[in-house]
């Protein structure tokens, strides 16, 4: 493992979500260096115990080190004072999928929160509700998703920097969130289409 702050963030994240008894769609889990711009970007997503593969019910998350924030980094490991601290963008989406029609949106906005804290004093806020539809023509009807997400940045302090294993326990108390919001929505009156249909 590469002895760097992004890569034990990326290991504290998984952590905190397992530690929530959550369960990692390790097909969804994705690495990724932007080979023109230098940004970094790690992609996965987990669901509750038991779920069915795909999840019906899952928690997409995404982080992304941008370059300007790896300068910053490198400033401050060869000791010299950054303009500014890094920051690492984060996207966390609740997901509702393989449902039969258009859902209402209503009772799962209300069961989850209008923020996510996850690092430093700035919380991830909380996007309008979006409803995906695919068209199969079959006769089941159309086949529709619905996600709610959480977008924002938050910036490693020096005492992040100085012990990066810290963020172990500063995300344990995000995967416990999670875990409890995706609890809520499995509690949800969704209606969903058969298991057995053909795929859209």
């Amino acid at each position: 493992m590469l002895d760097h702050v992004f890569t034990q963030l990326v290991a504290s994240h998984r952590h905190a979500f397992e530690a929530a008894l959550l369960q990692r769609q390790a097909v969804e889990e994705r690495f990724q260096v932007d080979v023109f711009l230098g940004d970094v970007s790690f992609e996965t997503s987990y669901s509750l115990p038991g779920e069915e593969r795909p999840a019906r019910v899952r928690v997409d998350t995404s982080l992304d080190w941008p370059t300007w924030s790896q300068t910053s980094y490198r400033s401050w490991a060869i000791g010299e004072e950054p303009e500014e601290l890094p920051d690492v963008l984060v996207e966390i989406a609740f997901r509702v999928q393989g449902l039969a029609g258009v859902p209402e949106v209503g009772p799962l906005l209300d069961a989850l929160p209008e923020h996510l804290d996850v690092l430093g004093d700035e919380p991830l806020l909380r996007s309008p509700a979006t409803i995906e539809q695919v068209l199969s023509g079959g006769a089941d009807g159309p086949e529709c998703a619905v996600e709610v997400s959480y977008e924002g940045s938050c910036q490693l302090d020096e005492a992040i920097l100085d012990d990066p294993k810290s963020l172990d326990a500063a995300l344990a108390p995000l995967g416990r969130s999670v875990a409890s919001a995706l609890v809520r929505i499995g509690d949800l009156p969704f209606t969903f289409r058969p298991t057995d249909s053909p795929p859209a």
